[in-house]
């Protein structure tokens, strides 16, 4: 019980450090102009597992590093949702709740759309999602010491869902369309399985100067770094209880022959 309160608050305080070297950063200047940076896009969903993962503990170290002066981050938080007839109703891969949260982080990056204020509350939330506690995603408020209402109005007046059609314009067309999430799109070649793998790539991808200290590690030239090269879990899209039973019992039918559906 200990250690989990100490996990807890370390996420806090990950998120108050993030919020206060953002404030430094953006006092002291830009390192980049905007079109030399690299743009980094993220689609995802705020109740698939992986993607709260990903901002929890690897998101993060782009302001962390100093790489977001030199890095243009956009998030979609739409994911694999499903638009449905005849009222443009919204249907979430993992239900309701989904649908909420998508919007509530819509409804932040609208209202604070520089990421340098809107990041942080969008970490927040993912944190308490990672930790099993996404009800409690209306205390980051008061954590970050925000006003609630635009967030709050923007979802009750219908602004949220209009942001939620139109991330969903953005998302369907992609190119390669998205098979699953977390995405990760840098200057618009995804990444696929090596989404973790993100800051080597944008410190690849940067062709201005000065280049921030920490691509000196993060460079795929770093003979101890470079990319993963190994597959990292995803939300697929369109997959369903039925087609994850499926492909369980696939498996067990190939490595346990003899074995029938019944038997499973």
């Amino acid at each position: 019980m200990e250690a989990k309160r100490e996990r807890n608050s370390s996420h806090l305080r990950r998120a108050l450090f993030i919020l206060s070297l953002i404030t430094f950063t953006s006092l002291v200047s830009a390192t980049s102009s905007s079109s030399e940076k690299v743009t980094l896009e993220l689609y995802y969903e705020t109740l698939c597992p992986y993607c709260a993962n990903l901002i929890v503990n690897y998101l993060y170290k782009i302001f962390d590093t100093g790489i977001i002066d030199i890095t243009n981050l956009k998030l979609i938080p739409y994911g694999n949702a499903k638009i449905k007839p005849p009222n443009s109703t919204i249907v979430c891969q993992h239900g309701p709740d989904e649908c909420l949260l998508n919007t509530i982080e819509a409804c932040a990056i609208d209202t604070w759309p520089d990421v340098n204020e809107h990041f942080p509350f969008v970490y927040c939330v993912e944190s308490l999602i990672y930790e099993g506690k996404r009800t409690e995603w209306e205390t980051c408020f008061e954590k970050l010491g925000l006003d609630p209402k635009p967030v709050n109005d923007c979802y009750k007046n219908g602004r949220g869902k209009e942001l939620e059609l139109r991330f969903a314009d953005v998302t369907n067309g992609l190119q390669p369309p998205h098979k699953y999430v977390p995405w990760v799109v840098v200057n618009g070649q995804p990444l696929y399985d090596e989404y973790r793998d993100f800051l080597t790539y944008i410190c690849d991808a940067y062709q201005g100067t000065p280049v921030p200290p920490a691509c000196s590690e993060y460079s795929a030239a770093h003979p101890k770094k470079g990319r993963m090269n190994k597959l990292n879990p995803v939300c697929y899209a369109g997959a369903t209880i039925k087609s994850i039973l499926s492909v369980v019992k696939s498996a067990v039918s190939f490595w346990i022959p003899g074995v029938t559906d019944a038997a499973l």
